[in-house]
């Protein structure tokens, strides 16, 4: 049993260094909504979505009052809308799109994930329309976010699903021009894609998630940060091992914080309470970034030699303290780094520390993978496959999730930079270091077969 008492002792000692509920994301199964028709399917989700979510702005804002806890951004994600899409159309999805992104506005969230697509084994014709649907229903839609899992552990990688993905990426990119290619930061392709994760733009509700959840996603870079530098202005010859020590009591008292919020808001709600998922994503404000974390560890370029061991080093940390804090930690849990959201990540592009490769290294010991990387608008979408198919390989071989959301600008190239304003922040274009020559291979299509530790049974 939480002390309610103990949590808001820790809130009141954390008050002045920005911590906050990231997300509140109720989940919500809509599989009960499928209809022949796609105008009744479309009635059927705006009136679920209304029935549960209809309370959820005012209970998030009731309790960040009571517990003087921000609680940022409040959202939604729903089973996947592909299998509301089996036998239907193009014209079906945007339909169906449109139904959800305007209920989304209609109860007040920011956000709404699910617009997803399994297809790590193989690709059903509702898949399929999705998928193809995508440049029009991202260029279309204010809120609504998608994303398509490509491959598992146990699977293996469909490579014909990442060809498809691969040029929706650019066509998406190219469908919303006007605005940088931004539709394409609404997409984001798994390997290993979590059930239960509560941030965008990834955020779906599985098919062993109850029929309506409340998930939590709480973020302290901010925190955790300063209670290095704390340790470090008393003990500035504290080890690594005493730095991991450090960040984990502090995972602890911020998961126990999140917990608290998700609950009441669960109890509130009549709802199922699921999982906090301590995620330190970052936000492109000074003093909320996961770089300025590993720059107080000691790596002051990061991109140096040692920042993917100082990023293992993170990751591990705060899942450990996440776990002992709470039995409902769940999503993902570690460290994004999303360098377009944190002004620290974007400065190590724009001085040539941090490159595309050095990142690829990164995340194979981070929570997610390459999130939010700015590429040339002129990109081949085989290049774009390729990077997509060396995250899954790291996905898959590392039994670990890894998240694509990579964004070609159109009309821009390697160097120039991009400013999207808001949360989503600004970055310079970035690039591989070799443009082409994996064409050959990424066309040859198929799949590439699970690795011999997915037998485990």
């Amino acid at each position: 049993m939480i002390r309610q008492t103990e949590i808001l002792s820790t809130v009141r000692m954390l008050q002045d260094e920005n911590l906050d509920v990231r997300t509140v994301t109720m989940g919500i199964n809509l599989l009960d909504c499928a209809d022949s028709d796609i105008k009744n399917t479309a009635v059927k989700v705006k009136a679920k979505i209304m029935l549960k979510a209809g309370n959820l702005v005012r209970t998030c804002e009731e309790l960040s009052t009571k517990y003087g806890i921000n609680v940022v951004n409040k959202r939604l994600s729903v089973s996947p809308a592909s299998n509301l899409l089996e036998g239907k159309t193009k014209s079906d999805a945007l339909v169906l799109a449109h139904a959800l992104d305007d209920a989304a506005a209609a109860v007040g969230i920011d956000l709404i994930g699910g617009f997803s697509a399994l297809v790590q084994k193989g690709i059903t014709p509702g898949e399929r329309v999705l998928m193809e649907s995508l440049p029009e229903v991202l260029s279309n839609t204010q809120r609504l976010c998608s994303s398509i899992n490509v491959a598992t552990t146990k699977a293996g990688i469909n490579v014909d699903a990442v060809k498809i993905v691969g040029d929706i990426i650019k066509k998406t990119a190219n469908a919303t021009s006007s605005d940088l290619g931004f539709g394409a930061a609404k997409l984001v392709v798994f390997a290993n894609i979590p059930e239960d994760s509560p941030f965008m733009a990834g955020a779906y509700t599985g098919s062993g998630e109850p029929d309506c959840v409340i998930n939590v996603g709480v973020s302290g870079p901010g925190v955790v940060k300063r209670a290095i530098d704390r340790l470090l202005e008393k003990y500035p010859d504290s080890s690594l091992d005493e730095i991991a020590e450090e960040v984990k009591h502090t995972a602890f008292r911020v998961t126990r914080t999140g917990e608290l919020i998700g609950r009441e808001v669960a109890e509130r709600l009549g709802v199922q309470f699921g999982v906090v998922d301590l995620s330190l994503a970052p936000t492109p404000k000074v003093g909320d970034s996961i770089g300025e974390i590993y720059q107080a560890m000691g790596i002051k370029n990061i991109g140096a030699p040692g920042t993917t061991a100082a990023v293992a080093l993170l990751n591990d940390a705060v899942k450990k303290g996440g776990a002992f804090a709470s039995s409902s930690v769940g999503g993902l849990s570690g460290a994004f780094i999303p360098v377009m959201e944190d002004h620290a990540l974007a400065q190590a592009v724009e001085n040539g520390y941090l490159t595309l490769e050095k990142l690829e290294a990164m995340t194979a010991v981070c929570s997610v993978g390459l999130d939010m990387i700015l590429l040339p608008g002129d990109i081949q979408a085989e290049t774009i496959c390729g990077i997509i198919l060396d995250e899954a390989a790291i996905g898959v071989s590392s039994r670990k999730t890894t998240g694509i959301r990579v964004i070609p600008v159109p009309g821009k190239k390697h160097g120039e930079y991009v400013d999207f304003g808001g949360l989503f922040g600004s970055g310079t274009i970035m690039a591989p270091n070799c443009m082409d020559g994996s064409e050959i291979f990424v066309n040859r299509g198929g799949h590439i077969p699970a690795p011999i530790q997915s037998l485990t049974n």
